[in-house]
């Protein structure tokens, strides 16, 4: 017959369980390799996706039908308030990898990062590090040194607690978003007294990236609920004539072993799944407030990069 007898496998089996994500924020499970010849710096940020529009360039790809054509591209648009720093957390190598030896707080934390704290913020006291934020008065300050100087002596790794400023996105969230991010570049003392130098202070998105660099970025991809073998697999369609339905996998197995294999593709959960998309490039890092921060070289039109009326469902 026609028919092929071997072919790859639809879709990965490296993203199985298919199921829905634990968290819906983004989760850092791994940072850049630390090199102490570079000062200390950020290695992430936190920022909302605002919608996406699409640029126009010359590709530059010899062998391609399109090289030293003009090509268009999507681009996603990302809004990226500064973030402030309220904590630093030191990490120690064990057999079992690393555990976290201990935390320091700033002294005055803003009321989105502790609502983070409460299920219920209104009906709650709010006293979240009222108690902790004693340990900074004249006498007993010596608890916050004695605890960074441990993070110095012992850490092999460095973190910040750094939580992003939900008055300055429009997304109807007052709770901020909190997440550690590591700090690299310089000396484990070094590092430390960077992150206690910027307590309460905040690091913008241009600190730590910059035009035209390649970074990763971390999302739960946009849920579509259960979804048939066809569409969450990309399986061939069965022909017309098919009893009871052509959507389908026609064999899902042997008869021995008398089970289905995890292999074979299923219908289920599409989407809201936790992914990390590698290379992306940063085309600009505008400001909010630049009347043409759309602008470009090629199109000196005065725009802003938001549309008019706003990104639609932001």
């Amino acid at each position: 017959s026609h028919c092929k007898y071997e072919q790859p496998r639809h879709g990965s089996l490296a993203f199985l369980p298919r199921k829905r994500a634990a968290r819906h924020r983004g989760r850092c499970k791994s940072f850049p390799k630390d090199n102490q010849a570079n000062p200390p710096h950020l290695t992430a940020f936190l920022a909302y996706k605002a919608g996406m529009t699409h640029v126009v360039r010359d590709l530059d790809r010899p062998g391609s039908k399109v090289h030293k054509k003009e090509i268009v591209e999507a681009a996603t648009v990302i809004e990226a308030p500064p973030m402030v720093i309220v904590g630093v957390v030191g990490y120690i190598e064990t057999p079992r990898g690393q555990r976290a030896l201990t935390s320091v707080w700033a002294e005055h934390l803003s009321d989105e990062v502790k609502r983070r704290f409460y299920k219920n913020w209104y009906r709650s006291k709010r006293k979240a590090f009222t108690k902790y934020a004693s340990k900074y008065s004249a006498d007993s300050s010596k608890e916050i040194t004695r605890d960074l100087e441990r993070i110095k002596k012992y850490s092999s790794s460095v973190r910040v607690i750094a939580h992003t400023q939900m008055s300055k996105v429009k997304i109807g969230q007052k709770k901020a978003h909190i997440m550690e991010i590591q700090v690299n570049g310089g000396t484990i003392a070094q590092k430390v007294d960077w992150a206690r130098e910027h307590f309460e202070k905040t690091v913008s998105v241009d600190d730590v990236f910059e035009k035209d660099e390649v970074i990763d970025v971390i999302a739960v991809t946009k849920g579509h609920g259960t979804e048939g073998v066809t569409h969450r697999w990309g399986t061939k369609k069965l022909p017309r004539k098919t009893h009871r339905g052509l959507r389908k996998v026609a064999c899902i197995g042997a008869w021995h072993p008398a089970r289905v294999m995890y292999s074979v593709a299923r219908a289920g959960q599409n989407g809201y799944h936790h992914r990390t998309e590698v290379n992306k490039k940063i085309y600009r890092i505008g400001k909010g407030d630049d009347k043409s921060n759309a602008s470009t070289e090629f199109d000196l039109t005065a725009k802003r990069i938001t549309p008019m009326g706003g990104f639609p469902h932001y």
